[in-house]
């Protein structure tokens, strides 16, 4: 299994990085894990032989933004939407005149699927649980070719996102805080409550994701929250554009 974090930031794209996706290359599938402005990247590894399935965790803007590029690429087996409920009539909407591209103007297929409603459907093991969030917001863990994937993103601390990193292999969770930061109007992780969800969930890996671009405005800060993480759950990584990894 190969992971690219396409964009790595959270709210907007700035110099340190794009908004939120994340791409995981299993034997049989393309998966991506929300469409922020870093999933512009994905056709220099996507290569359309294999199907692709694309799970949102929440409507926000930074995890949308980027369908508005799903005319540049040529997903030949098709592409599958997945998101949380009332997904298919938001999708209806935002992929269409006037805001972008509609589908069926596409060079490929497009599915559109709501979880938990149409969990059955998914060609391998997904649990989407709902996180703690301004809006309806799902936390996904697949289990495929023998290794257990968990993303996490937007969220503050909740016990569904320690049940979703239960054993993983890695767990990808946002830190869109620094530091002793926390808001409970606007929920999300700081690096110790990441941190602390992986000691939890009994995770093998850790990577930090989603840094708020307001907060997070150098690489250099993004290695703070690393060293913070990394105090708590040690080999924690804070994770930037291009960050490839391998699991096997």
């Amino acid at each position: 299994m190969k992971i690219v974090f396409l964009g790595t930031n959270g709210w907007y794209d700035t110099q340190t990085g794009n908004t939120l996706s994340t791409l995981v290359q299993t034997e049989k599938f393309d998966i991506i894990f929300d469409a922020g402005g870093g999933i512009h990247r994905a056709d220099g590894y996507v290569t359309g032989t294999k199907p692709v399935f694309l799970f949102i965790s929440h409507f926000h803007l930074d995890h949308v933004a980027g369908l508005h590029v799903l005319g540049k690429f040529n997903f030949q087996q098709g592409l599958t939407i997945c998101g949380p409920e009332n997904s298919r009539n938001i999708l209806r909407t935002f992929l269409n005149f006037p805001f972008t591209m509609p589908p069926e103007q596409l060079p490929y297929p497009i599915k559109i699927m709501e979880l938990p409603e149409d969990l059955a459907n998914i060609p391998f093991l997904l649990q989407a649980l709902p996180l703690k969030h301004s809006s309806l917001t799902l936390g996904y863990r697949i289990e495929i070719d023998g290794i257990i994937l968990s993303h996490c993103c937007d969220t503050g601390y909740c016990q569904n996102a320690v049940t979703i990193g239960r054993d993983a292999d890695l767990l990808i969770t946002e830190c869109a805080f620094k530091k002793g930061q926390a808001n409970d109007a606007w929920p999300h992780l700081n690096p110790e409550t990441a941190a602390r969800i992986a000691i939890e969930a009994r995770a093998k890996r850790l990577i930090l994701t989603h840094f708020d671009a307001f907060l997070y405005k150098t690489i250099e800060e993004r290695m703070e929250a690393q060293q913070t993480a990394a105090a708590i759950f040690p080999g924690a990584v804070a994770a930037t554009d291009g960050l490839e990894i391998g699991i096997v």
